[in-house]
């Protein structure tokens, strides 16, 4: 399957999901106010870091090895019997664990204990989370993009309902629950989907633990840890700063605005986790993953430019039909919104060259910088330039990051081999 084909099946869930956070996106709007997305923000970044510990830290290790092993379905047997029984341990741990401490996790995130049931319905369903993430990486490995994306029409058509009518009964509180739960009820679908093919039975996720395929996750456990531990850390910085100097509803408008963004960059992120990363686990050489990067240029960036360019002429338009009159400021953001995001998905389509062939050291090393980078950027530039100075900030950072993909993954790739980044299990 190419990339261009890939991309149009993928197009169809991306529409709906687009569609789904767009309405939710008014929704959230109307019902908690700026104030109130700023919070959202927080609860959403702690369940990242979080549901890391569960097994979701190795979903892209299973990508990975499910696309390399297509051709050896024993291979990908252990695999998913080991990623099974450890996001299954995992979840456990982790769910007994948020139980004990959902006062202080609501303390900490949310700035207020009696938000701390809102953990409970987490640790409750925390088991089911991690294993729609398990199915859909297996899925997403085999290239059954067929139903992939089906699972994910699916989870976003719910996360709309259940979104919906809880925000609208129970306001914020009601929001943060359907944000622990929809992904768990989603569990049920995409196993249906995946139980009614050939190839994949309920004993396939449970079982003894390889050690090979331990030793090959761990690499991807510490990536997503390190990305898990500063990506919504450095998120929540820019935030609480946002909020303590300028105050919370300028919090808001940017987490309004970074919601915008991830909506309307869905076609080509998904695109990248979709197609490009089991497509270069598969490759073997330099010469062919350049050439793939290269492709990825020509198709993946227009798109981004193109939907940023309209984002940024529409942006009056959009913030009156998707947000309400409260949220009117968030169009002085939009400008360096939409040049951050592109320079995002430039940085990221070589990036994924790293997550494909595991380059652990350089991973964690970049991730780190990138996150600290753009904390203390948007500290300068707001302080400096006010409240849009954040999204240069955003910008600029991702100038750096794609300079530095640059150096040290694009240029060494005409001297790659799969044998000098890993050994061929």
């Amino acid at each position: 399957m190419n990339l261009v084909r890939t991309s149009l099946l993928n197009g169809v869930a991306v529409v709906i999901k687009m569609l789904t956070l767009l309405g939710l996106n008014k929704v959230l709007a109307v019902y908690v106010g700026p104030a109130g997305y700023a919070a959202i923000g927080q609860f959403q970044n702690a369940l990242q870091m979080i549901t890391t510990f569960t097994g979701g830290a190795i979903s892209n290790g299973v990508v990975k090895y499910t696309a390399q092993y297509h051709d050896r379905p024993d291979r990908q047997l252990k695999l998913w019997r080991t990623a099974g029984t450890v996001t299954i341990v995992g979840s456990v741990f982790v769910g007994v664990l948020v139980a004990l401490l959902h006062r202080q996790l609501a303390s900490v995130f949310l700035k207020d204990e009696n938000l701390g049931s809102v953990f409970l319905w987490f640790s409750g369903g925390v088991v089911f989370f991690s294993l729609n993430s398990l199915l859909l990486a297996i899925l997403n490995g085999r290239k059954e993009i067929l139903l992939y994306v089906t699972a994910n029409i699916a989870g976003s058509l719910l996360s709309l309902g259940v979104t919906f009518y809880l925000a609208i009964q129970y306001g914020l509180f009601g929001a943060l629950i359907a944000l622990v739960i929809y992904q768990s009820v989603s569990f049920v679908v995409t196993l249906l989907l995946c139980v009614r093919t050939k190839w994949f039975k309920i004993s396939s996720l449970f079982g003894c633990l390889d050690k090979e395929t331990l030793h090959n996750l761990s690499g991807y456990f510490l990536m997503a840890v390190v990305s898990a531990a500063c990506v919504p850390l450095g998120q929540m910085l820019v935030r609480n700063h946002l909020g303590s100097t300028l105050g919370w509803e300028v919090a808001g408008y940017w987490e309004a605005m970074w919601r915008l963004s991830t909506a309307y960059l869905l076609l080509v992120t998904t695109t990248l986790s979709v197609y490009y990363l089991p497509r270069l686990s598969e490759m073997k050489t330099g010469g062919e993953i350049k050439k793939e990067v290269l492709d990825g240029y020509r198709l993946i960036l227009p798109v981004a430019v193109v939907a940023g360019l309209l984002m940024y002429l529409l942006r009056d338009t959009i913030v009156s039909i998707l947000f309400t009159s409260e949220f009117y400021p968030m169009r002085d953001f939009f400008s360096g919104q939409v040049v951050g995001d592109s320079l995002k998905i430039c940085s990221w389509i070589m990036a994924y060259v790293m997550l494909s062939k595991a380059m652990v050291k350089l991973f964690i090393i970049t991730e780190i910088l990138s996150c600290v980078s753009f904390y203390i950027l948007s500290v300068v530039f707001t302080d400096l330039w006010g409240m849009a100075a954040v999204t240069w900030a955003y910008a600029f950072n991702y100038a750096l990051y794609s300079l530095i993909m640059y150096v040290f993954v694009y240029r060494k790739l005409e001297n790659y081999s799969a044998s000098e980044s890993e050994k061929a299990t």
